[in-house]
């Protein structure tokens, strides 16, 4: 048998290596750093109830060892504990690292200030140390880097990226194709709108207003469904403003987001009883509109939610499409 030269060998073998990571293309952006895994998560965490839906539509619950912050005030429908099943839910509140390592997680799906902080213990650092990694959301990268601001995009390259890092890209690439779609049903009619009503989203707060800024998901919805966000100068996602500010601004809606201890129907009641109030037009016209909160904050019910936005804006012009997206919804379960 002839003798292969060295250089042909040692070339052969640079080439395979070469092919070999070619082959292995789970390696996307998380924030500022690359995420490359050698195989899918087996073991997969997601915080909040969002996050998790997300996973769930891409049918990840196999690979999952369970969800977390999300409590009985965030009214868990049927829907979802059907989807759920035994998952184990490990904690109300964010995870901690005891709580990842008890169901021997490989794989952590949160954001900043959706389960971390920065400088708190919970980091894709801190937890690279337990071979734990951690997919950042795209919402959230603002809290420690510059980005652009909120878009559907965001939610988009989350799903897309999620399907790589599980090997179920052809699930994310239909998902994202009829996000698309159903979007821009209602972005053809709102797009033609000359005066667009103006919006405040009121999350929570009676000394000072908790809200969506202009790298929240909630600006980018309220301009597809043919607003302004009132606070869209705001740069930061969600944060605090005055009620001077909004006095000043005067909204034409107010967009509540139904969670937490206080119900909408309180949150109302409470702005509409507001002194400070009492001449906005939102407040005298009575015009509310409720999004859930995993409407309202990025993941697969974000176009849901802006239909619901797009028909309270403009009743008249949105008699059946703002359904659109929940009936499509319904197909995908």
């Amino acid at each position: 048998m002839p003798k292969i030269p060295y250089y042909l060998l040692i070339s052969a073998l640079f080439t395979t290596s070469i092919d070999s990571f070619a082959e292995d293309p789970r390696s996307v952006q998380s924030c500022d750093r690359t995420l490359h895994l050698k195989q899918p998560p087996s073991r997969a965490v997601a915080n909040d109830i969002n996050l998790t839906e997300m996973m769930f539509a891409l049918k990840l619950q196999s690979r999952m060892a369970g969800y977390s912050g999300i409590s009985d005030l965030q009214k868990l429908n049927p829907e979802f504990k059907k989807q759920a099943g035994k998952l184990p839910h490990i904690s109300e509140k964010s995870p901690n690292i005891a709580s990842l390592l008890a169901v021997d997680a490989d794989f952590l799906f949160a954001g900043w200030n959706y389960g971390m902080r920065v400088g708190g213990p919970l980091t894709p650092s801190t937890l690279k140390e337990f071979n734990i990694e951690v997919y950042e959301l795209s919402e959230s990268c603002i809290h420690i880097m510059d980005k652009k601001i909120s878009s559907f995009e965001d939610v988009y390259r989350d799903i897309e990226r999620l399907g790589i890092l599980f090997s179920v890209e052809d699930r994310a690439s239909k998902w994202v194709s009829e996000l698309k779609s159903e979007l821009k049903e209602i972005t053809e009619i709102t797009k033609e709108i000359k005066n667009p009503v103006s919006v405040f989203v009121y999350d929570s707060g009676k000394d000072s207003p908790f809200t969506s800024g202009e790298y929240a998901i909630p600006n980018a919805m309220i301009e597809a469904a043919g607003g302004v966000n009132i606070v869209n100068d705001l740069k930061s996602s969600w944060t605090r403003t005055n009620w001077e500010t909004v006095v000043n601004r005067n909204p034409d809606v107010i967009v509540i987001v139904n969670y937490g201890v206080t119900t909408a129907k309180q949150k109302i009641a409470f702005l509409r009883q507001h002194p400070a109030l009492t001449d906005v037009s939102a407040i005298q016209q009575q015009r509310f509109v409720v999004l859930e909160y995993n409407e309202a904050t990025p993941g697969i019910r974000n176009v849901q939610g802006t239909g619901k936005l797009a028909k309270s804006f403009y009743p008249d012009l949105f008699p059946v499409v703002a359904n659109i997206a929940v009936q499509k919804q319904a197909s995908h379960e």
